[in-house]
């Protein structure tokens, strides 16, 4: 059950009525999950600043079970998000972030109790 927190300050008017499935496809995809248990969030016109520059950029949080807890998965979602997040937006390397957490089941409540329990 992965947690997808994207934020920029690209304009709502950048992404398309279907960038949320889109993107929820590819990092579905890229983190090997069902896209039926992908959460996205995704969060425009934020006044954001990335390495001493506000020009547009991206800052991406991935939370996940178990496909975020090692440096060599990060590297190869990181390649497969980044492709994309260029080809949408025409952002350069240093223009986007991501940060990868992992969770464990009992860090994630649902359904009035926890993963763990499900």
């Amino acid at each position: 059950m992965p947690f997808i927190d994207l934020e920029t300050n690209l304009p709502a008017s950048k992404f398309p009525e279907d960038f949320l499935k889109r993107l929820c496809t590819t990092l579905a995809a890229a983190l090997g999950k069902p896209e039926d248990r992908m959460n996205l969030v995704v969060k425009t016109d934020l006044p954001m600043m990335i390495a001493g520059f506000c020009s547009p950029c991206v800052l991406m949080s991935v939370s996940a079970i178990g496909v975020t807890d090692t440096a060599e998965k990060n590297k190869e979602h990181s390649a497969k998000v980044f492709q994309f997040l260029k080809g949408e937006f025409g952002l350069s390397d240093d223009r986007i972030l991501i940060l990868f957490y992992p969770l464990e089941p009992w860090q994630i409540g649902k359904k009035g109790t926890v993963m763990s329990f499900l």
